[in-house]
Parts: C-alpha cells; structure tokens; sequence
C-alpha cells in the first residue's frame, strides 16, 4: 500500500519548479517590504566566502613569513592584519545573519495568514475535497517553524549562492596547479555525494512509512490527554490495553530508526573512503611537485587546503540542489493551496445588503444532490418554499439527508441538478460570504471559542455591544448562571487554552448558542439537531425557547425527535431523499402515514421509559 502511494506521489508532478518556486519566494520577499531579506543573503553569502578564503591565507601567509626569515615586526603585522581582517568580516557575518532571521520570520509570516484565510474563507465544499485536505496538511508541515521549507529556504539559498561564488574562486585558485587534480576532486566529490545522498535518502524515500508510525504514537499520546476520553479510560480500564498499543508503536518506530541508521552508516563509510583516496591523489600529486618543481612548504599547505576545501563547495552545491528540490516541493503545495479553486463567488458576485426586520424567501426548485463519488442522490427533485416569517421543521430518521438539505439552504452546498433561490435570485449569483450573514444557525457540532462569555455571544472582541450581549443571555434564561461566576461575562471557556476556564453544562452551552443567535439578528434562524446530546423533554423545552425568543423570523428546525418541533407552522418529512410528507402535526398525524407511524413509535418509547423510571 505504502509503496503504490509512493508510486503515484512520484507519478503526480509538482505544478511548479524549483525556480519558479525560488522566484516565487524572491517576490513575496519583494512585495511583502522585506526587500532586507535578498540583500542580507546575498551579504551572508560574501562574508562567508570571505571568511573562508581568510582561512585559506592565514597559515600559508604566516608560515611564509617565518620561510623567509622575516623581521619580527612584519610577522607580527601580518598575523594582526589577518587576526583584524577576520574580527571585522566575522563581526560583519554575525551581525548580517541574526538581522537575516527577523525579515525570513516575517516573510513565513505572511504565508501563515494566507493559508489561515484560506483555511477560514475556502469554500464549504472544498474541506471534504481530499486533495484540499491533502494540500492542507502539507502546507501546514511547511509553515509551521523556523526549519520549515517556507523559510529554511533563505539558508539554503545564501548557502547555494556561498558554494557558488566560493566554487568559482577556487576554481582560479588550483587551475595553475593543475587541471587534472581539479578532475580528480570534481570525479571523487561526485561520487560520493551521489552514493550518500542516494543513502541518506532512505529516509525521506520512506517518509510514508515513518509518518504512518509517528502517527500512531501520537494519536496513542492525544488520546491518553484527551480530557473527553478520560472518563472512558478509567471506566473500561483503558490504560493497559493504550499502555501496550504504545509500547508496540514505540518499538516499531524505534526499529525503523535503527534501520535507517544502519543505512546511514554506509553513507558515512563511502564518504570516508573515497575522501581518502582524493586526499591520496592529491598529496602524491603536490608531494611531486615539491619534488620535481621546488614548490614550497607554504604553497603547498594552501594548495592541499583548497583540494579540500574545493571538495567542500563541489559537496554544497549538490547538496544545496538537492535541498531546494525537496524544499520546493513544499513550496509547490503552499501555492498549490492557496491556488485551489473556488466554487463558489467571494471576491465576486453580486453584494447582499442584508435587512434584519424583512422577510426574504427561499426556495428550492428540483434540487438534487450527490455528494462526490457517491453511487446515489442524496436528495432527489425536492421543490420547497420557505415563506416569510414561517417556522419550518425538517425531520426524518438518520442518513435521511435533513442536514444535507439544510447545507443547500445554507449555501455550503450547491445543488448538483436544480436551483436555491432568494426572493426569486439563484443564490450562486450572489457574493456567498454576503449570503451567508442571512443565516443565525446552529448545528450539530458547534465551536465554544477560546475566550469570555461575552465574545463567544458576541463572536467579536473589537466592536462588541455589551448591552446588547447581555440583552441576549437574557433572553436565552442564562443569566442566573453568568451571575453566579466570579467574572460574570469575562469568565474564560475552553479548558485548552485557559487554565482557569470554566466548563458549561450541556444545556447551558445550548442556552448559550441561543444567545449567540439572537444576538447576530439574521432573517433567518437554522437549529440542525444541537440539542441531540439532551434528553427528549430538555430539547422540546429549548425548542420552545427557540421558537419565543425568534418571533417574525423565518426559521427551519431540524430533529429526529418529532415532538420537538410541534410548534411549527409546518412539518416535511424526508425519507430516502425525497420530501414523503408535509403539513402541520395534526394533519401528518391525521394522515396516519410515516410520520404518525414514527411519532407512534417514539411517544410509546418515552412513555415507556418514565413508567420504568417511576
């Protein structure tokens, strides 16, 4: 498995390359005002080359002086010209690489909030897209620290641009050696990196392998933190069975790191032999020409230095190719994200001015959906009107496709055959993110953001209306409980990211998603089953709640329990993807069809259960 999926990784060509990558981020460098970032590598690069050739020139120079039988005073100036020479260029090196680092964060910077509103602002369909969440994943691994590709790029390429510069200097240096000797180095460099870097790349040609390991271990870890799973733990006595699932995981992915150790190895011992066959190669040759030629003591340290050191640029410039290639490989994804196609109109389409107090219409002509790669419909030919100011309620057993229904509403969705309209517009001509403040809803899984009381009602912290936040909990019966709270509406929730967070029971935090509904005022309000996890009477009774607290709206309630949603002014039961019925309660329970059939069924069940609990 891991191999056919390495196969078609290797099959899927990036859409963009190394250079149109590098350009890419010598742009966003540009554009984004930090220009500082290419002139301070370029810098880097210069001092570096320098420092190296300092090096170079120092032991040669001094011991030639001392050859020479100078005066004390000129080796003593050439050691201080050489000592000050390598202070300034050193100084000048530090000081260019830690002012490099702020500009390189900033640039990542700018990509993290560009993936965020992607993230945050991509269309509906696009997060059950695998390639989407494919993308996703990779570009995150990409941003998400200083050794991530979308900065250690500036290193890689400072060192690129170093090994060039320094590649082509030395090149100068060792051709009035001999062209030969720079054959030699060029051919035994070559070899050797490509032998280590064919096996040092063990690691990164099993990477799915590694991840599928790591990923068990630490989804084994999350689980033993999560404070939702805590209770489960110690009620089946969880912990030695995880204990031991870890333990195997834990050997398992020691195992494959001590395999590729052993392939390490070789590299280190190829690296090894053949340096010692260049070093060889070269003292033979320098030891000749000292014999035949006269070549001095100090010529030949520094020609036997730059052997070396020419056998380094050689070894980075590959290398630093090779490093760019994976880099941009990641890079390509972070584009590849950010470029993802967007079904629906943002940017565009035609603007919304949405009035709270008016009543708009929808509806839904010969809508049919089927989610991608589906063998069926999931909702077939449904013609619905939602009225101005009507209480509609959806419901129907589980996998019937209310929720579905309610994302076409919504316009998370599109419809595969048919049109949604708003007062007589199909919706798709409107900008979505306008269509969207139409809508108060509140679905099966809602999110209690990591904050107060008062933002999570207010979902804002900037321009919040703090009357109107407590108008609201009001409203929504949940002001004893704040009362209560040593903060009042300042009091932190999600245990996360607050040590001192509080935890709203179940009904409290529906009480509280009441509040943030009212508090928006939107011409439509949507309940897609939140109150799932309550009992029977407690959602009836939040129904309710609902229903008083959102009069004159158009609202759509969805449950599965249909004495919840008695109050409405109408009831359509989904059945198999289609609408199999419709009208008020009496009139369906009249009809004596599915849905009296189901409210039946589930009215003896609740009777049943509180004569047993009597």
């Amino acid at each position: 498995m891991l191999k056919e999926k390495a196969k078609k990784e290797k099959a899927a060509k990036p859409k963009y390359n190394m250079a149109q990558n590098t350009c890419f981020m010598m742009k966003l460098a540009w554009t984004t005002g930090e220009k500082k970032v290419l002139i301070l590598s370029l810098l880097s690069a210069l001092t570096a080359v320098a420092l190296n050739l300092i090096n170079l020139y120092v032991s040669p120079k001094v011991l030639s002086v001392v050859e020479r039988n100078a005066p004390v005073a000129e080796l003593i100036g050439t050691i201080g010209i050489f000592v000050l020479a390598l202070m300034l260029v050193s100084a000048a090196s530090a000081y260019v690489n830690t002012n490099a680092l702020y500009g390189r964060i900033s640039v990542r910077q700018e990509l993290i909030t560009r993936l965020n509103k992607k993230a945050a602002t991509t269309s509906y369909p696009n997060l059950s897209n695998e390639k989407f969440r494919e993308l996703n994943i990779k570009s995150q691994m990409s941003i998400n620290s200083n050794s991530s590709a979308t900065e250690a790029i500036w290193t890689t390429l400072t060192d690129l641009v170093t090994n060039i510069i320094g590649f082509a200097v030395y090149i100068l240096l060792l051709s009035s050696v001999q062209p030969v000797l720079l054959a030699v180095v060029l051919l035994t460099s070559t070899i050797s990196y490509l032998v280590g870097n064919r096996l040092n790349e063990w690691g990164y040609r099993h990477r799915e392998e590694e991840m599928k390991l790591s990923n068990g271990v630490y989804y084994l870890t999350t689980c033993g933190r999560n404070l939702a799973a805590a209770k489960d733990i110690r009620i089946f006595g969880l912990r030695p069975w995880i204990d031991e699932l870890y333990q195997k995981g834990m050997d398992a992915y020691t195992a494959f790191h001590q395999k590729a150790e052993g392939v390490y190895l070789w590299a280190k011992v190829v690296d090894l032999v053949l340096t010692f066959v260049r070093n060889g190669i070269a003292y033979a040759y320098l030891i000749a020409l000292v014999v035949a030629e006269g070549l001095d003591v100090a010529e030949f340290l520094l020609y036997f230095s730059a052997v070396s050191g020419f056998a380094a640029w050689v070894t980075g410039i590959l290398d630093g190719f090779t490093t760019l290639h994976k880099q941009s490989l990641d890079i390509s994804s972070v584009r590849e994200y950010l470029e993802f196609d967007e079904p629906f109109q943002f940017d565009g389409g035609e603007h919304i001015r949405v009035e709270s107090d008016r009543m708009y219409e929808i509806r839904l002509e010969n809508v049919s959906f089927c989610y991608p790669g589906a063998d069926h419909d999931t909702l077939t030919n449904i013609n619905l009107t939602l009225c101005p100011g009507e209480k509609l309620a959806v419901v129907g057993l589980n996998g019937a496709g209310k929720t579905t229904l309610i994302k076409l509403i919504c316009g998370f969705l599109d419809p595969t055959q048919g049109r949604v309209l708003l007062d007589g517009t199909d919706i798709r001509k409107y900008n979505r993110a306008d269509y969207y403040t139409m809508f108060s809803a509140v679905f099966q899984n809602f999110s209690l953001l990591a904050g107060t009381i008062a933002t999570n009602v207010a979902q804002d912290n900037v321009d919040m209306d703090m009357e109107r936040v407590q108008e609201c909990v009001d409203k929504a019966g949940l002001r004893k409980k704040i009362a209560s709270l040593k903060d009042g509406f300042d009091t932190n929730l999600n245990r996360e990211v607050f040590e001192d967070a509080i935890m709203l029971s179940g009904g409290e935090t529906q009480r509280l998603m009441l509040a943030r509904a009212i508090y928006k005022d939107a011409p439509f309000i949507v309940l897609d089953e939140p109150t799932a996890a309550l009992d029977p009477i407690a959602e009836a009774e939040l129904y309710q709640k609902y229903h008083e607290m959102t009069g004159g709206k158009s609202s759509i309630y969805i449950s599965h329990r249909l004495a919840s949603t008695r109050f409405c002014d109408r009831i359509i039961l989904i059945d198999k993807g289609i609408i199999a019925e419709e009208g008020s309660h009496e009139q369906l329970l009249a009809k004596g069809g599915k849905y009296a059939a189901l409210y039946e069924v589930q009215s003896k069940y609740y009777k049943e259960g509180v004569q047993k609990d009597a």
